[in-house]
């Protein structure tokens, strides 16, 4: 089963060599075209399955609607923030970074930006360059027994820390993911934002940029610290508010700023960067020759292994494929688009509520990528959209599907492991049980009918509930033959209340599907 068949790659930017190397001697095509408008990219991506870029292409939802034939987006590089990453979950497009790729080289130049600040090195250089030998201008703080306040405890933030530890700095943090615990062991003490900023002589951030960190240092935090705070971002730009900021550092309430990046690139308002308290450079974090070539090695290795169905990393919208990729879950994957068509069967409609149950202890975990799989067969037929497991849940949401998963360790009757989908819409309920045995998805029971025998999955299948009759299979293999249509495979739940469901194969479903069943109804009487 491939998760992404990518035989063409674009990269928009300049990457290193290796990255091109890799994607080729697997197999992939690859073109190098950089410094592209937008208007060009969108021409130029049309014909392409992946896309690489680093933090200049911006990936807008016009270039993901023109991109017809987009499987994957690849950032050689942390974060996503050029990416729409939304737009892309819609359309089914896996958006992937490489998390670690340039973790040591932006952690060095953060510690670069807090000795700088504590000795005001470049201001002195550049007096030096202007002539002047003016050793009283420059008196700096030594580093030793201060404290630095890390938000983010991520890789980066954890490397910062366990690096200016060495000059003798207390490190506390704040990270609202890693718990307290596990930076314990890096030396991290955390706590509050409330708690943090009036403790802190240096303050530095590693977060993501997203609404909730939008501005995070602002004038009422700026307040609230220790005056001549200073402080350092080597992540991304609109983390700390640069007017707030500007202000901070005007009154002396900050004491000098470590700036990397900014919100826009290059800056329009140069008022920070030429402030004398300021260090400054042009977005230089991953601008290392060993960073560009673990970026580009990681970006094109990650992409290959994805292809080749061995893994997936650095996912940033695809979570359910982290698990479903292993080999072992592919026929679960397919037993869930099976039980999601054979439920839409059920109902007639797409609307409806979805709960669905993983049975058993081996599917402990894949409540996230089976659900996902049934809202691939609900809605296969009925999307705009080609229905994916990246998209399938938000896809879902957006054609009125509720969905909810449950997880039972009990084991279903007749299988060491199942799954259960039960559908509701206009007050009518149905229930399908499935199960995997040797690769080959099976329908064990259908609204309580349990099969003698479970009924595999696959080619053309016709359920219909009749009366029990010993006359029941020739009646219905006339019916079909008159039809045109040969029958492959018959199967029967155990009777309730004399009634019985049946499952029919057939070679094929040529002609109307609807004249079928009534020449069946009036054959043989049955209840369809």
């Amino acid at each position: 089963m491939a998760f992404a068949t990518v035989r063409r790659i674009l990269i928009s930017e300049t990457v290193d060599p290796c990255c091109k190397q890799i994607l080729q001697e697997n197999g992939i095509d690859v073109t190098e075209k950089q410094n592209l408008s937008k208007d060009e990219l969108i021409a130029e991506v049309k014909g392409y399955e992946g896309l690489i870029v680093r933090s200049a292409t911006k990936v807008t939802a016009d270039v993901i609607d023109a991109a017809e034939n987009l499987k994957i987006i690849g950032r050689a590089g942390t974060g996503v923030d050029n990416v729409d990453v939304e737009a892309a979950t819609k359309k089914g497009i896996i958006v992937m970074n490489t998390p670690s790729g340039n973790t040591t080289s932006a952690a060095e130049l953060t510690c670069g930006m807090i000795v700088s600040l504590s000795r005001q090195i470049p201001q002195a250089v550049m007096s030096m360059k202007a002539g002047n030998w003016d050793r009283k201008k420059f008196m700096g703080a030594e580093l030793y027994g201060k404290t630095l306040g890390i938000v983010g405890l991520g890789r980066i933030g954890k490397e910062v820390a366990i690096r200016m530890q060495s000059f003798g700095m207390k490190t506390v943090g704040y990270d609202p993911i890693i718990p307290p615990e596990v930076t314990a062991t890096f030396g991290v003490e955390q706590m509050s934002l409330e708690r943090l900023w009036p403790l802190c002589d240096y303050i530095t951030v590693h977060t993501p940029l997203m609404p909730s960190t939008t501005g995070l240092l602002n004038d009422e935090s700026f307040a609230r610290c220790r005056k001549g705070v200073k402080v350092i971002n080597c992540a991304r730009g609109g983390i700390i508010d640069e007017a707030a900021l500007l202000r901070a550092l005007e009154s002396g309430q900050c004491g000098g700023a470590g700036l990397d990046v900014f919100i826009d690139e290059p800056p329009k308002d140069w008022s920070l960067v030429n402030h004398p308290g300021v260090v400054s450079c042009p977005h230089l974090g991953a601008n290392t020759k060993e960073a560009q070539i673990r970026c580009g090695r990681d970006i094109a290795a990650q992409i290959v292994e994805m292809v080749q169905g061995k893994s997936l990393i650095g996912a940033v919208n695809a979570q359910v494929l982290t698990a479903a990729i292993a080999s072992e879950s592919r026929p679960w994957i397919k037993l869930g688009e099976a039980l999601g068509s054979v439920a839409k069967a059920c109902t007639g409609q797409v609307k409806s509520q979805v709960q669905i149950t993983t049975l058993g202890q081996s599917l402990k975990n894949a409540a996230g990528y089976l659900s996902a799989a049934v809202v691939v067969g609900l809605l296969k037929d009925d999307s705009k959209n080609a229905v994916n497991l990246v998209n399938a849940l938000p896809l879902a949401k957006e054609a009125g599907v509720t969905i909810a998963s449950h997880q039972s360790d009990a084991a279903p009757m007749l299988a060491q492991s199942a799954c259960e989908v039960e559908i509701s819409a206009n007050g009518v309920s149905h229930k399908v049980v499935g199960s995997v045995q040797g690769d080959v998805p099976v329908l064990l029971e259908l609204n309580g009918g349990l099969f003698r025998q479970p009924v595999p999955l696959a080619g053309n299948l016709i359920f219909f509930k009749a009366l029990a009759n010993p006359q029941l299979v020739p009646s219905v293999a006339g019916v079909l033959a008159a039809a045109g249509l040969q029958m492959e495979s018959f199967s029967t739940s155990a009777a309730i209340a004399g009634e019985q469901w049946c499952s029919v194969g057939v070679s094929s479903l040529l002609g109307d599907l609807n004249t079928l069943k009534v020449h069946v109804k009036e054959a043989l009487q049955l209840s369809l």
